[in-house]
């Protein structure tokens, strides 16, 4: 579990640089197209962290839930 979970946070530093790399293509009035060939490469990356270890996301984001949850609600009215 440790090995997947540390493949996950590497995925999503790697995910972090992207994003700001993108912030900074905006900033410095980037060609949009390459803008947009970035935005499309960060998108399957994230989908790539849910594909590459589901458990470890969904794991994740149960316990996130499970904190947010009050007395009388179920998982589903939790967002």
């Amino acid at each position: 579990m440790k090995a997947n979970k540390d493949k996950t946070l590497d995925r999503l530093s790697r995910l972090e640089g992207q994003v700001r790399g993108v912030a900074k293509m905006v900033e410095s009035d980037r060609y949009c197209m390459d803008i947009l060939a970035q935005t499309a490469a960060i998108r399957s990356a994230v989908l790539g962290v849910e594909k590459a270890d589901p458990r470890t996301t969904r794991e994740a984001l149960r316990r996130g839930c499970d904190r947010k949850r009050r007395p009388g609600r179920t998982a589903r009215q939790v967002r």
